[in-house]
């Protein structure tokens, strides 16, 4: 994943006005539409509901906001897309330097 995001949080509140820390790991552009994967940064990893959270970046005007993804396939086709640079990531890493 990008290094420029690593360390980056922003907070968001939810339907229920309860607000959530999310750290920023990567965007990503599919289709024209920006995305960004977040992990909770005010959960422990072993909470059953921690993982990956999707949104897509909406802008409007001067600000971006941040939206769910309703659609189950677009939801499909972002999870996969950066499962495969996630994968690819690390793929990269455990290879030698060629000399």
């Amino acid at each position: 994943m990008s290094e420029e995001f690593g360390g980056n949080f922003v907070t968001i509140v939810d339907e229920e006005g309860e607000e959530f820390e999310l750290e920023i790991l990567d965007e990503l552009e599919l289709d024209g539409t920006l995305y960004r994967a977040f992990l909770p940064a005010d959960m422990e990893d072993t909470d059953p509901d921690f993982g990956i959270i999707l949104l897509r970046v909406e802008p409007e005007g001067d600000e971006e906001l941040l939206a769910s993804i309703d659609d189950e396939e677009e939801l499909d086709r972002v999870y996969a897309q950066f499962m495969e640079i996630l994968f690819s990531d690390e793929e990269d890493a455990g290879e030698e330097p060629e000399e």
